[in-house]
């Protein structure tokens, strides 16, 4: 036994040698990938990213010809990446992922004509426009074994990160019993959403709603990633037009309060801010941590008693750009968690969450949750 020991310490050395090299090869491979539609002005991410070694655009979908041919003029793109549908891009591309700046109600549409050819696809946040077609997307994913990945800006800031790992992996701040989520901005005529994006956005048939859709997902997604998929109990709702001249057939702010067994949520949502906000409020038995935004934080624990701010630690790749982490999840190189940001089944349970929140919004009533045990 000791002699047959003595040779495998090297062997296995070598073949971990050998795993990491061809894992770096691979990782080195952009991923081909494919834009569908450009009427969701976080396409702008996507074209601005183009010296990324992770990735290879290699064509872009769009109906609108004239839309097509002044964003690829402005990121210096050949319109011969331009085709004026999906169908066509796909069969003359040939993308190994497509990447979607549709309206969210055609997000369904994009995973119908992507999955059955074994296209990965990542969306716009929120993943659907209700839970009725968040099914069908889940259905046809799992069915021909693709990955369905939702993007959210919040994923990549190095604040969340670092919080995560305080609160799960080193229970700085104890249990969790309050979180509080604010997100959202002076609206989108204020700060002068393209008229290709505000079309849309102020279109409940189209985005599922105004300010609940926008920015309700980005607390109902942050809070099932800290909690690791645990579901609420029930959800209450309140949503208000506070500037009905402005956004007439949709709500501009929404407060929702999730109730879990030993905790609660409240997501603020609105398009009434004096800023731009993606603020995470995480409070403990034992302290606190405040995302004050993507760069920075504020604590206060046990080991840390006066309240402070801090700078968040800078994201290694491939999880500080949405393109990368995607180009890493069809390599193979990643394999999400099911409650990490991006993944399927927390999207799955924030559209369960944004479905009770517009009904209880509606009815004025408490809706509770059925339970998956």
């Amino acid at each position: 036994m000791i002699q047959s020991g003595k040779y495998w310490f090297p062997s296995f050395a070598c073949s971990l040698f050998l795993w990491a090299l061809s894992a770096n090869v691979q990782a080195q491979e952009p991923v081909k990938i494919g834009v569908a539609g450009l009427v969701h002005t976080h396409v702008h991410w996507l074209l601005d990213d183009q010296e990324n070694p992770d990735i290879e655009i290699v064509g872009i979908a769009e109906p609108n010809q004239e839309l097509a041919e002044r964003y690829l003029k402005q990121h210096g793109l050949s319109m011969d990446l331009w085709y004026p549908s999906l169908e066509q891009m796909i069969k003359k591309a040939k993308p190994e992922a497509v990447c979607t700046f549709t309206t969210t109600a055609d997000h369904l549409k994009v995973v119908e004509l992507c999955a059955p050819k074994g296209i990965h696809v990542m969306v716009e946040k929120p993943l659907a426009l209700n839970m009725e077609m968040a099914l069908a997307m889940q259905s046809l994913a799992e069915k021909h074994k693709i990955h369905l990945l939702t993007n959210y800006e919040s994923t990549w800031y190095g604040s969340t990160q670092q919080a995560w790992r305080m609160v799960n992996t080193k229970g700085q701040i104890g249990d969790l019993q309050k979180i509080e989520a604010n997100h959202g901005h002076p609206g989108p005529v204020a700060i002068g959403v393209n008229e290709e994006f505000l079309e849309w956005l102020l279109d409940p048939a189209l985005n599922g709603g105004g300010a609940l859709p926008d920015f309700a997902c980005y607390g109902a997604n942050l809070f099932t990633y800290f909690l690791n998929g645990e579901r609420p109990e029930s959800v209450m709702a309140v949503t208000r037009q506070l500037q009905p001249d402005l956004y007439p057939e949709v709500e501009d702010e929404a407060i929702i309060i999730l109730n879990y067994p030993n905790r609660q949520g409240i997501i603020q949502a609105s398009w009434n801010w004096s800023d731009n906000r993606k603020m995470l409020f995480l409070n403990g038995s034992k302290g606190y941590i405040h995302c004050l935004d993507g760069e920075s934080m504020r604590m206060y624990t046990q080991q840390h008693p006066t309240d402070r701010k801090i700078p968040a630690p800078k994201v290694k790749a491939p999880r500080n750009n949405p393109f990368s982490y995607l180009a890493y999840v069809v390599n193979g190189l990643i394999d999400p968690d099911p409650w990490e940001c991006s993944a399927l089944p927390n999207n799955m349970l924030v559209m369960e969450i944004l479905d009770a929140a517009r009904l209880s919004a509606k009815t004025g009533q408490l809706v509770k949750l059925e339970s998956k045990e």
